[in-house]
């Protein structure tokens, strides 16, 4: 049992993979990760699925009639439940059984799905959009736990990189599959479709993925749960509060800010003194975990708020329809699937350090060519944009999350699961938030100096969001022409102050990386065996992280080290040992000799 103030490490787990224990495990490891996989797509896809659909559901005929705001909290409801509950059903996930956790939560999603497809009302849709975000924190963590049981250390980090490939190329094709469904159907389309894809998920779930739990569970943190929901949710309310009012000095925008974070700080003071934390604050002493949460967190907090306001471009100012708003993003998939498999290997070469930096400025330099983007300038170009941005995307995520899940012991490993995951869906919701909040300022003082002689009905509903005032220029008929004109260019204007605000956002978040991230671990040498002891591997000098002791890795004497970091006697490989002698970073951040 844990107890307060110590926080286990990862090469301290006593729990070996799966596959070490189970053949039947081993033989279909691979196939394991596809279900996990494909059950994780539904999830993933429904992030950005919305996006394409968003000028739709503001339509008052076609959609629900939604303003900003609550396309903001359409958005949000789904990812400040999802991100608030997935550090409890990470914990209930080890404690119950992480197959069972997610066979509920997919049952779950495609349930709420079914209901959200058929909102009537913006407010319904928002709410049922929470549903489907608790369902679907019910899901996201049991996936990297139940990859982190199945596969050794020397294999991890690939099936890592390709669970971060299908989350990126999730995110990426959402909004082309919400276009096609656009084209042909009504909007509650890009909800209903998750309903056979996870009933086909669960029946694969139950035939092929086996069941794991911690061996030492602990107690629900309901103090935990209920305050870092409280307090995400008011920060956020907060900040859309400051968009739609125009002002940040308002009550109603400080007084939830502050109660928030309030709450929030009181979170982290709780969580480092309880015995069964939720989230285990004490690990964020190890650089590895603090870094790569600090990337994770700034690309997903720019790429989200980016994403959200593109749809708007592309379909409100370019007129693109949402199947062609949606094709663009095949440039970001395509990036992502040539990147992100090899980002393990540029690891193992370059160092964390050097690739999730690298990823970071790319996305860096995507974000600031937003501003190149016009009212008439080559869609080429936001093509490009698209393609660097998921270059740098399949550089930060495999590494950064691998860089996590080697710090939290295997038989917690839904905590860990849900600290990446939380990592993201927190920042691409106050992304959202922020980002969608100041594009709603500098739009409306962009474009209330032309609607002076519009009745003021007419002219709060103007300043609403782009496809708003687009309705109402077309209620003018031809004298509307000059307003549509006036709030294209006042919301790619708008877009333009709000691109430089996300870059500056990962611009800062290479920064860390290149200050508090490892670097390449230095190859290990071999030490003269004395006496009959076999011959061990001991690392050449590197940083020794606080409150970690050095330690040396056992290996055979053909220099492979097993994966459970036990010596192998007599020279004999274990089943897993060929593997771990490539290179990759084991569950204690230590790198096994490579010949």
């Amino acid at each position: 049992m844990d107890s307060p103030g110590t926080s286990p490490r990862a090469g301290a787990s006593a729990v070996a993979p799966l596959a070490d224990t189970d053949p039947r495990v081993y033989r279909r490891r691979w196939l394991i990760l596809g279900v996990l996989i494909t059950s994780l797509m539904a999830i993933v896809l429904d992030n950005t699925v919305l996006n394409v659909a968003l000028k739709t559901i503001a339509e008052p005929v076609a959609g629900l009639g939604a303003s900003q705001s609550q396309l903001e909290w359409a958005i949000n409801s789904y990812t400040l439940v999802f991100a608030g509950l997935l550090f409890t059903f990470g914990v209930v996930g080890d404690r119950v059984g992480r197959k069972r956790m997610l066979m509920g939560g997919l049952a779950a999603f495609g349930f709420f799905s079914l209901v959200t497809a058929y909102a009537q009302t913006p407010d319904q849709l928002v709410w049922a959009r929470a549903a489907m975000g608790l369902a679907a924190a019910a899901v996201m963590p049991q996936t990297l736990s139940i990859i982190s049981n199945v596969f050794d250390p020397a294999e991890r980090p690939r099936a890592i990189g390709i669970w971060a490939v299908a989350v990126g190329i999730g995110v990426a094709i959402g909004p082309i599959v919400g276009g096609l469904l656009l084209a042909h159907f009504w909007w509650g389309s890009v909800f209903l479709i998750n309903v056979p894809f996870t009933a086909v998920s669960v029946a694969a779930i139950a035939l092929l993925v086996p069941e794991s739990k911690n061996p030492q569970p602990g107690r629900i943190d309901y103090v935990g749960v209920l305050a870092s929901i409280a307090g995400l949710v008011l920060v956020v309310y907060g900040i859309i509060q400051g968009g739609d009012k125009g002002s940040w000095v308002h009550p109603d925008v400080l007084g939830p800010i502050v109660i928030g974070a309030a709450i929030l700080a009181f979170f982290a003071w709780y969580e480092a003194r309880i015995r069964y934390p939720s989230l285990d604050v004490r690990l964020f002493r190890d650089p590895r975990l603090s870094s790569a949460i600090a990337a994770l967190s700034l690309v997903f907090f720019g790429m989200m708020g980016a994403l959200f306001f593109l749809s708007f471009y592309l379909q409100s100012v370019r007129g693109y329809t949402p199947l062609k708003a949606g094709a663009f993003s095949l440039a970001f998939a395509v990036a992502q699937m040539l990147t992100a498999p090899r980002s393990p290997a540029l690891v193992r070469r370059f160092g964390a350090k050097a690739v999730v930096s690298t990823g970071l400025l790319l996305v860096t330099v995507a974000l600031i060519s937003y501003q190149l983007l016009g009212l008439a300038t080559p869609i080429a170009v936001l093509a490009v944009a698209f393609f660097i941005q998921g270059a740098g995307m399949g550089l930060v995520m495999p590494p950064s999350t691998e860089a996590v899940m080697s710090v939290v012991p295997r038989e917690r490993a839904g905590s860990g699961s849900a600290l990446t995951n939380t990592a993201r869906q927190v920042s691409g919701a106050l992304g959202v938030a922020v980002l969608g909040s100041v594009l709603a300022q500098v739009y409306r003082s962009q474009l209330s100096p032309h609607l002076a002689n519009l009745p003021a009905a007419a002219r709060d509903a103007a300043t609403g969001s782009i496809t708003a005032s687009q309705a109402v220029a077309a209620k003018l008929g031809p004298a509307g022409q000059e307003l549509a004109r006036f709030a294209d260019s006042s919301f790619v204007h708008a877009m333009h102050i709000t691109t430089l605000i996300s870059a500056a956002i990962t611009l800062l978040g290479a920064l860390v990386v290149m200050r508090w991230m490892p670097g390449r671990a230095t190859a290990a040498r071999p030490v003269p065996a004395t006496g009959a002891a076999a011959p061990a591997v001991v690392p050449a000098a590197e940083p020794v992280l606080a409150g970690e002791a050095p330690h040396a890795e056992a290996a055979s004497v053909n220099g492979e080290a097993s994966p459970d970091r036990t010596a192998v006697p007599n020279g004999a490989a274990s089943r897993n040992g060929p593997r771990a002698a490539d290179g990759v970073a084991g569950h204690g951040g230590s790198v096994a000799m490579g010949g």
